[in-house]
């Protein structure tokens, strides 16, 4: 005896798209729980820090603004799975074809909106970060090795508002063929974006790295050169999700969902794991830089000391290669700093 189907009348590929759009959601709403742990511990650091200045109070402001932006978009992401498989499960095509032919309702337009807004913000973060950290080098040299980031961030930031507008037309959808050719150029964009920044982060801190490793403590070494700390300051995490929902998306493929969810959660976590690195003192800054380069200057010159001799420090930064000649014998020296 054959088992009755009591499935939907819709295509097999419609099906997909539909599973593959709830297992989205569900990617996002366990993202979302990371997130509010993340911004509960970012908050608490930056509250109790909020003497220390201005930068603490607008970086509170920031995290708290990116989770309210997220809670708005996991609301309108809940309410639109409900409109589409509860309110209108019986809408001629199916509630995917609903979705599709709706796309101008008010909660279409949240959820284009939001994930634009959210993109937008995490990504002028990292644009900051990579800023600082080239800043030890000086601001010129900062402001030349981020100014094609800049204008990549302000093309991404145009397409990402016509695709928003595009994708929210009556009778569109993001996965239109126009809407779709934006949506593209508009993720490649911002995408680009990230793997420069990425690139230039890593980058800066290898450099300094291979210059310092060897002569910084171990604590030292562990807290600013890891790998690990490479992998957040840099927001790497997000751009491995980011490029398999680009391939997906471009594709148009239905795992894109599953891709988009991932990506969107993995950039915020990346966001709120730097800021927690500078709320908690260990992000790097010019001055983690500079303060790293004295110690390496002062462990070079001590181990020479106790080999007794005259100790010649070679230190590599960005610009040049310094040549610092600590004369005499280091040891006596310190002892007769002590004696005075």
């Amino acid at each position: 005896m054959t088992q009755p189907y009591y499935g939907p009348d819709e295509d097999q590929a419609t099906i997909d798209i539909e599973r593959f759009f709830l297992a989205g959601d569900f990617v996002s709403g366990v993202g979302y729980g990371v997130q509010l742990v993340l911004w509960a511990s970012c908050a608490l650091y930056l509250w109790k820090q909020q003497k220390r200045g201005r930068k603490t109070g607008f970086l509170l402001c920031y995290i708290t603004l990116l989770l309210i932006v997220e809670t708005i978009f996991g609301i309108v992401q809940a309410r639109t799975v409900q409109v589409i498989y509860i309110d209108n499960r019986n809408y001629p095509g199916g509630p995917w074809q609903y979705f599709l032919d709706t796309q101008s309702l008010a909660i279409n337009v949240m959820f284009y909106a939001t994930l634009f807004l959210i993109t937008f913000l995490c990504d002028l973060l990292v644009l900051w970060r990579c800023w600082v950290i080239w800043s030890a080098s000086g601001r010129k040299t900062a402001y030349a090795v981020t100014v094609f980031p800049v204008i990549l961030l302000v093309a991404s930031f145009v397409m990402g508002t016509i695709w928003t507008l595009q994708s929210s037309h009556p009778g569109l959808s993001m996965y239109s063929k126009e809407p779709l050719a934006f949506g593209t150029a508009y993720y490649t964009l911002s995408l680009g974006v990230n793997i420069i920044l990425t690139i230039l982060i890593v980058t800066r801190l290898l450099m300094f790295r291979r210059s310092h490793l060897e002569h910084l403590p171990a604590e030292h070494s562990q807290q600013y050169l890891s790998i690990v700390t490479l992998i957040i300051e840099s927001a790497a995490l997000y751009s491995c999700f980011a490029i398999a929902f680009l391939v997906s998306y471009a594709l148009n493929s239905p795992i894109n969902q599953i891709w988009l969810g991932f990506a969107q959660a993995a950039q915020q976590v990346a966001t709120y794991l730097i800021i927690y690195r500078v709320a908690d003192g260990k992000a790097w800054t010019s001055r983690t830089m500079n303060e790293a380069a004295m110690t390496s200057i002062k462990f070079n010159a001590r181990s020479a000391g106790q080999r007794g001799g005259t100790a010649t420090v070679e230190l590599t930064t960005d610009s040049s290669t310094t040549g610092v000649n600590v004369g005499g014998d280091v040891e006596s020296a310190e002892l007769g700093e002590k004696g005075k």
